[in-house]
């Protein structure tokens, strides 16, 4: 029986996808930012916070300006060549942007801007996928630190548990997770709920430019490499 028109579902909101209006947007952004500001740095970041970040970015708000997405569009406002770079030296910065970076223009003095950085650092619950830092196994007994309206939850997260008078437990040792393998979202959850957590959130500085100045603060591509188009 062909299914009535009148049960069919409407959507009434669309998102629209972030167009040519949007890059360009962002191209006229780092333009404007590269003129203000007298200093450009490039970081990158391990395990992104989304909350902390912005934190960070509100917190230097009033002295510096931070880019963070598409690295290409990044690179084409900067500009990819010496031919075509808006500032002298700045395709430096363009050819250091790739992987899980972002850009900062501010007018902070060097050394408080190298502070920051290094002091920055939030530890966080570490999501699916991610590395364990460590061993997590739990042997059998008691489970104390678990209420008893947690057990079916526990078990279905692979863990062989029991009531005993109330009490959760362990029947056999149970490894949660191994040092340097990816967390399955089981484990994710079981380190979650003991209070586990393997994730630092953290931003490197890459290099800094200036009208009259280039450094780079990681090992690897040299000033020469940098150079070239």
């Amino acid at each position: 029986m062909p299914k009535s028109k009148r049960n069919r579902q409407v959507t009434l909101s669309k998102t629209k996808k972030k167009g040519r209006d949007h890059k360009e947007t962002i191209v006229n952004g780092i333009k404007e930012a590269a003129e203000k500001y007298g200093w450009v740095y490039v970081f990158s970041f391990e395990n992104m916070r989304n909350q902390k970040f912005k934190e960070f970015r509100e917190q230097l708000k009033s002295s510096s300006r931070f880019f963070l997405g598409s690295n290409k569009v990044m690179q084409v406002a900067l500009g990819r060549s010496a031919a075509d770079e808006i500032r002298p030296g700045l395709h430096k910065v363009s050819k250091l942007l790739r992987g899980d970076a972002g850009m900062v223009c501010t007018n902070l003095p060097k050394e408080e801007v190298e502070r920051l950085f290094k002091e920055f650092e939030e530890y966080d619950f570490a999501r699916t996928g991610s590395n364990a830092t460590e061993k997590v196994d739990l042997k059998e007994g008691p489970l104390e630190q678990f209420t008893h309206e947690m057990e079916p939850f526990l078990r279905k997260q692979g863990m062989p548990v029991r009531l005993n008078k109330g009490v959760v437990e362990l029947v056999s040792d149970f490894v949660v997770c191994e040092e340097g393998k990816p967390l399955s979202p089981e484990a994710a959850r079981i380190l979650r709920l003991m209070g586990i957590k393997m994730a630092t959130f953290r931003l490197n500085l890459i290099c800094r430019w200036s009208p009259d100045e280039f450094e780079l603060y990681i090992d690897g591509p040299d000033e020469s490499d940098v150079e070239c188009s």
